[in-house]
């Protein structure tokens, strides 16, 4: 027979581990890319793990930082079905190993068998003797023979068996930690990537420096732009996210509205980086010098602000790297250097780098110098701009490079492009994305796509961040919509994300012009400087400054995947559940996603809310209106409107006697 001709060693080295782990998580691509959390948020390390016939298992999972030889260990726990699980709160930033270990308990597996025989009544005389075999064998499978001495002590004079109860548990308790050697199944090494907390939760406010003048017709400076940090701070935002402050190219300078010809006093656009004066590793004089910029990040500091840098590598036409570097650009057969284009759209006032060009390592070094130059000025957060027309594989070095030296710095990636690209660059480093979300209006497009980024896969690697606007997108929401669109807008990016942002001050100012035809601003910023005279807190900003400091307040607001849709009779009105069970938080949010009319409807409590609050009535505080209800059983009915109401977000207290007159809004 065939099975003759073979031998011995032809048989799997795994044969004698009889326990399967699989489905591991945090996991991305199969561990091929680092997962990503955040330091002192907590982590579950979860398999599906299994064994032929009715054994014990015991699991652990066993973490170090990359580079250290010792392992730190946490016993998995079994949940039901197989499923098993372990948390962990980081305390470290940087790249950290993790593997299973699983293995069946020879002690507990003879445990189990003793107390099934003799709740049977049946006789147990052999598995006594089976007991004192099974703890002899123990210093055979344990590689360090820890409890030998323990075991020979307790088996002395015992010959004719034990039972269960006859073991002290403290010295049961240690012996089942024991994984046998050689036996126990060991998966492959998988990463997660430890970044600072602000990746999880941030607050971010856009803003052009040079429309920050406190009067017309001048153009604003750092010192202009440190008059507004009280502002922001007391807001409740924690990042300033300035466009490229660089030099801006002369030649092809666009005029207002993108416009081909530009005219006498028009500043350009700030992502046409270079001119005479320098480049990537230069400020605009007209915004001040590096001086100006430190007491800039220093008085940001004071308010807890932090400035982040648009990283935009590309040139205009008059930067100093093209008469430097030809070699980094591609040049047409006119003798002219390509501009970029994403037709129909032409960037005349810009050009791409050629990372295809036979001087690519130089090009590679020195854009990372450029990000290092920047850090060395104090930034550690970079939002990067069009990295989809950037090699992945350059993102994937760069990011790398810089994270193993200032593992602090985040990226966040600004590309509007196919999920694909979207993903990979989420999982080759960069910190934060940017969404769909600005295009997603209806009920069932939100639930969808946040069921899509919290509950599949992409929940460890891509950490999204909500914009309801930038500069360059305008959506026929807040067109059409008006302060109660933005409003609602600004509500679900702020409660669905933990990490979302607004380009102002046209947002919460209600600026709504749009480019006929085209999801633009007209007279947009990019192209020309704006004077915004002071003026009295609007409505939007009210409810900006209010959820603010509910997210700071509540940690159910700093996570994004801890979300849980519920049910309403209406399809203008979305309800979810944000829930962080250390903190024992629970809120229920409610929002009218019509900006024109009232909406009402009933309320569901499904789902996990039901198995929370089954059976019992409760309390909840409206903490954005200041205002307490009673939640009575499983629906309650609700009525918002854009106009006074648009959304409710409501504290839950669990009150075990509620009147029954007491009623929802």
């Amino acid at each position: 027979m065939a099975a003759n001709l073979l031998q011995k060693s032809d048989l799997p080295a795994e044969g004698i581990k009889r326990v399967i782990v699989k489905n591991i998580t945090p996991s991305v691509a199969c561990g091929n890319f680092p997962a990503k959390c955040a330091v002192n948020t907590p982590v579950a390390f979860r398999a599906t793990i299994f064994a032929d016939g009715q054994a014990v298992l015991r699991a652990k999972v066993q973490h170090r930082m990359t580079g250290k030889k010792k392992w730190r260990e946490l016993p998995l726990t079994l949940t039901g079905n197989d499923q098993w699980e372990a948390w962990w709160f980081p305390e470290t930033m940087g790249i950290v190993e993790f593997r299973i270990q699983a293995w069946i308990s020879g002690l507990e597996t003879w445990k189990h068998r003793f107390d099934l025989l003799q709740r049977a009544g049946l006789n147990t005389t052999v598995e006594q003797l089976e007991g004192i075999a099974v703890l002899r064998n123990i210093p055979e499978e344990d590689p360090e023979h820890l409890y030998t001495e323990d075991i020979h002590s307790f088996l002395e004079d015992r010959f004719t068996g034990i039972k269960p109860e006859d073991i002290p548990s403290e010295l049961f308790n240690r012996l089942v930690k024991i994984n046998p050697a050689g036996k126990t199944t060991i998966s492959k090494i998988y990463r997660i990537d430890v970044q600072r907390q602000k990746t999880q939760f941030s607050t971010w406010y856009e803003i052009f420096p040079r429309s920050s003048a406190q009067q017309a017709g001048k153009h604003g400076t750092f010192k202009d732009v440190m008059l507004q940090f009280p502002k922001l701070s007391d807001a409740g935002f924690d990042v300033v996210y300035f466009p490229p402050i660089h030099p801006i190219g002369k030649k092809n300078r666009k005029g207002k509205n993108n416009s081909l010809v530009s005219t006498v006093g028009d500043p350009g656009s700030p992502w046409a980086i270079g001119n005479e004066e320098g480049g990537h590793k230069m400020i605009n004089r007209e915004l001040g010098n590096f001086n100006d910029f430190k007491r800039l990040l220093e008085a940001a500091g004071k308010y807890n602000l932090e400035i982040a840098l648009d990283l935009a590598f590309q040139c205009a036409p008059d930067h100093p790297y093209v008469k430097k570097h030809p070699q980094w650009f591609k040049w047409r057969p006119d003798g002219n250097v390509m501009y970029a284009e994403n037709p129909p759209k032409k960037y005349e006032d810009i050009i791409p780098f050629d990372f295809e060009c036979d001087d690519w390592q130089s090009l590679w070094l020195e854009l990372l110098s450029i990000v290092c130059f920047w850090i060395g000025k104090g930034i550690r957060i970079f939002r990067v701009d069009n990295p989809h027309t950037k090699p992945l594989r350059f993102w994937k070095w760069l990011i790398a490079e810089v994270r193993k030296k200032y593992p602090e710095v985040i990226f966040l990636a600004e590309a509007f492009t196919r999920p694909y690209i979207m993903e990979h660059l989420a999982m080759i480093g960069f910190s934060q994305s940017y969404t769909y979300f600005t295009w997603r209006n209806t009920k069932w497009e939100l639930e969808a796509y946040l069921e899509e980024l919290t509950k599949s896969n992409k929940q460890f690697y891509f950490i999204p961040n909500f914009w309801p606007n930038t500069p360059d997108i305008l959506t026929e929401q807040l067109v059409n919509g008006s302060e109660s669109a933005h409003i609602i807008r600004f509500l679900l990016a702020a409660t669905l994300s933990s990490n979302y942002g607004i380009y102002g001050p046209v947002f919460e100012r209600g600026i709504n012009h749009q480019i006929r035809g085209k999801e633009e601003y007209a007279d947009s910023e990019k192209y020309e400087i704006k004077y915004w005279q002071p003026e009295g807190e609007s409505r939007i900003w009210q409810i900006i400054k209010k959820t603010n400091r509910l997210r700071k307040r509540f940690k159910a607001l700093q996570v994004t995947n801890n979300i849980e849709f519920l049910g309403s009779g209406n399809d203008r009105i979305i309800a979810y559940l944000k829930i962080d069970r250390l903190a024992d938080e629970h809120l229920i949010i409610i929002i009218n996603l019509d900006p024109d009319q009232p909406q009402n409807g009933m309320i569901y409590l499904d789902n996990e809310a039901t198995r929370m609050f089954y059976g019992a009535d409760f309390k909840v505080t409206d903490e954005l209106n200041q205002e307490e209800y009673f939640w009575n059983g499983y629906t309650n009915y609700v009525a918002l409107d854009p106009g006074r109401k648009p959304a409710h977000i409501f504290s839950i207290s669990r009150q075990e006697a509620m009147n029954s007159e007491n009623k929802m809004p």
